[in-house]
């Protein structure tokens, strides 16, 4: 239940307003993260080679497969999306086709997003317990 103190306060402000072509790839970045497969073709991808390194790794489709445990198809199709996106790049070196994160602000801000739900599923799941 709101008080009036509450409610005058919240009266006052809006909703957020970006332009909607953000919006729109907001939504994109969150419908195509919604999909496990491609959230975890994102963390390969999002790890440096070497703790002391900062330049992200390059994966070939085949090794992105392998890892996540997917056929070589349906990963080519989740890195052609991700690639639609914008949110990795790819090049050919003769018939192995490499790819990498492109946006290194989106993916510090993905790997915060993952500690951060990471730290807080242990509290959701005692408090889910707990009801």
């Amino acid at each position: 239940m709101l008080t009036s103190d509450s409610s005058q306060r919240q009266e006052g402000r809006k909703a957020p307003q970006r332009p909607p072509e953000v919006d729109k790839y907001v939504d994109d970045f969150l419908s195509l993260t919604c999909d496990t497969s491609r959230r975890y073709i994102l963390e390969l991808l999002s790890v440096p080679d070497d703790a002391n390194n900062a330049v992200l790794p390059e994966w070939r489709s085949g090794d992105i497969a392998r890892a996540i445990g997917l056929s070589a198809a349906t990963t080519s199709e989740h890195l052609r999306q991700l690639a639609a996106a914008d949110l990795v790049t790819s090049r050919r070196e003769g018939n192995t086709v490499y790819y990498q994160l492109r946006n290194h602000l989106l993916v510090v801000a993905f790997q915060d997003l993952l500690a951060a739900l990471e730290s807080n599923f242990p509290s959701r799941s005692q408090d889910k317990a707990v009801k």
